[in-house]
């Protein structure tokens, strides 16, 4: 069977295979990451925005595996698919709340900050809309998903076999 004629949600035999499973290597550190994934779950924001966060964050690393996981996650918690359509386009969509956009700027200019540091209007604009503790917790919502990120982009960890389960 040719790759045109193939399912399209097969996965392939051929495709990326894992390097090494890191959390078998360094138990610790995928507890210490989850650590801190667990305070993140606990810290009060809204699930929803933390999933939106997070799908966005993959988006720009381009982590196949985390955007698989956490669309997946939005989904089962209840996301649109028209708004995770559009989350890549968030700023020419009518789809997202003026905190949802705060938090994505806020997400945008966090995973890049090699491009420079968060601009004050970026910033001004998430204060307006997250106090001061939540500012901090969306950010280490930001630091816990460009985390999972690297891990699972740089021991290419496969996309596809991740299933939503209460967390």
């Amino acid at each position: 069977m040719d790759a045109l004629s193939e399912p399209r949600h097969a996965i392939r035999a051929d495709g990326p295979h894992p390097r090494l499973e890191y959390a078998r290597v360094a138990p610790g550190a995928a507890q210490a990451m989850g650590g801190l994934e667990t305070y993140v779950r606990a810290c009060g924001l809204e699930p929803a925005l933390l999933e939106l966060v997070k799908v966005r964050a993959s988006q720009m690393n381009g982590c196949g595996y985390c955007i698989d996981m956490h669309t997946k996650d939005a989904r089962f918690g209840g996301e649109s698919e028209q708004r995770l359509y559009a989350l890549a386009a968030w700023r020419e969509s009518p789809f997202f709340s003026e905190r949802e956009r705060a938090a994505l700027a806020w997400t945008e200019s966090v995973t890049q900050i090699n491009v420079g540091t968060v601009p004050d209007e970026v910033y001004e604009q998430a204060r307006r809309h997250f106090s001061e503790k939540e500012l901090v917790d969306l950010t280490l919502a930001l630091v816990a998903i460009n985390g999972w990120n690297r891990l699972a982009i740089a021991f290419r960890v496969v996309p596809g076999t991740y299933q939503p389960r209460r967390h």
